[in-house]
């Protein structure tokens, strides 16, 4: 006879993605001449759920080194970038509870370009990635068979020169020992 049982687990019931590229203007405090270098370093981030979305709460710092004074002298500017990114939820259940959000960063901010406008800022482009995961209380359904229930296995004959060779020798023994 067939039985269903429900089983409450936690699984991902929600995920979303975001790939953001933003340009971010800096103001250094010498004219700048060339642009010899840029990178960013120090990304941390957090969430926080909101309804059907996620909000992303995070910063970097933004280095740029730059020739000044006419080529002749070299300095590196850093400024601290704030941002916030709101990722939207695609929801394989409907009726979650306990739902806890769990971020990835896919690619961490990384400048793709960096020029020099108005002969005075820097104008760097920078793209990352998120991706959030939310997990939480749902439910499966199994079918669940009679405890003599056995299920049924596929195998074959075999058969091996050993336990052959074992008869025959047992069968020379008993030969042997009528013989006495």
């Amino acid at each position: 006879m067939k039985h269903m049982r429900h089983i409450v687990t936690k699984a991902v019931v929600a995920k979303g993605k975001k790939r953001t590229e933003s340009c971010e203007v800096l103001r250094p405090p010498n004219t700048p001449s060339s642009i010899l270098g840029c990178w960013v370093i120090n990304h941390t981030c957090s969430s926080k759920k909101h309804g059907r979305y996620v909000e992303v709460t995070g910063k970097f710092d933004i280095n740029v080194w730059y020739a000044h004074h006419e080529h002749s002298k070299t300095s590196v500017f850093t400024e601290t970038i704030n941002y916030k990114d709101r990722i939207k939820l695609h929801y394989r259940d409907k009726d979650t509870t306990g739902e806890e959000v769990h971020l990835r960063v896919l690619q961490q901010p990384n400048c793709t370009e960096a020029i020099i406008i108005g002969g005075t800022q820097f104008q760097v482009t920078v793209e990352r990635e998120i991706l959030v995961e939310v997990v939480g209380e749902t439910t499966i359904c199994i079918q669940v068979q009679d405890a003599d229930f056995e299920e049924e296995w596929a195998y074959g004959e075999e058969s091996s020169s050993s336990s052959s060779s074992s008869s025959s020798s047992s069968s020379k023994e008993a030969d042997d020992s009528s013989s006495l």
